[in-house]
């Protein structure tokens, strides 16, 4: 699978019946989980392409948001268990998916050094929510689902969800939300903060996370990424720790084209144009 160049017109990466497409439209790439008929359920292909596909992104200078959606009704619904369901009938109870896919995806997309938005049309549940809550802004719409479903099928949560969920909500939300399992609706999640922002129809959620995107990736996303550092940094360690981040990615940041034009900018009363670099 490979990135195509900066400023393409857009196209999809990927065959359509490919378990993960990737369109680009300038620097803004949308990864779409393709398996609707299975409500976005994650099997191996699947998992094995956004991984992969997350790595690729990570390096490509030229790419500065990203887009996660899911094809079809739903964001995505976790684990696919008719799947998971042929291995633990082969005498198999060791989840090495986790080690294998959901962690290494987590990782990557937590630290991706520029913004993420999800589209989150339908049901997010499971590792799909735990996704969802990974990326820097959610937009939903009616339809909007969040689900922690783990504790329904008698597991703990996975794909990060025990470190994003309560930087969220807090962690008295965060285990009434594991523990019972239930559906939260477009309005509550909104008022909880799983959603960044509602729009009033569905049909609306993916074009507005791209134009989010887009937004986004005109702005100075050096900067973005130092960002998500400092408070990666900064929410898990001291104030010592935040305080040495903080110095350093200034260092990085003042010494950017997009730092030195901004000022220059600023003082004839002009905006900045942010090349990322």
């Amino acid at each position: 699978m490979t990135i195509q160049p900066p400023h393409p017109p857009p196209t999809s990466e990927l065959k359509a019946d490919s378990a993960l497409l990737v369109d680009r439209t300038d620097a803004v790439v949308t990864l779409t989980f393709n398996r609707p008929d299975a409500l976005n359920a994650f099997d191996v292909d699947l998992k094995e392409a956004l991984r992969d596909t997350l790595a690729q992104l990570e390096a490509d200078r030229s790419v500065r948001a990203v887009v996660l959606t899911g094809a079809g009704k739903a964001f995505g619904v976790g684990q696919d268990l008719r799947e998971h369901a042929s291995t633990l009938g082969q005498g198999s109870t060791d989840l090495d998916t986790v080690r294998a896919h959901y962690n290494p995806i987590a990782q990557r997309l937590a630290s991706l050094p520029k913004p993420v938005v999800a589209a989150v049309r339908g049901t997010a549940a499971g590792a799909g929510a735990s996704l969802a809550l990974l990326a820097d802004f959610r937009i939903g719409g009616p339809g909007t689902t969040f689900l922690m479903a783990f504790a329904n099928v008698g597991l703990a949560g996975d794909t990060g969800i025990s470190w994003s969920l309560p930087h969220i909500v807090g962690r008295a939300r965060a285990l009434e939300l594991l523990l019972l399992a239930q559906p939260v609706r477009a309005q509550q999640c909104h008022d909880y903060g799983l959603l960044t922002e509602l729009v009033d129809d569905d049909e609306k959620v993916l074009p507005r996370a791209q134009e989010f995107a887009a937004r986004l990736a005109a702005g100075p996303t050096v900067a973005y990424a130092a960002i998500k550092r400092e408070l990666s940094i900064g929410t898990a360690g001291t104030l010592s720790d935040a305080l040495a981040a903080e110095a350093q990615a200034q260092a990085i940041c003042g010494a950017t084209t997009d730092h030195q034009q901004a000022v220059t900018a600023f003082v004839a009363k002009r905006k900045p144009v942010f090349e990322g670099r």
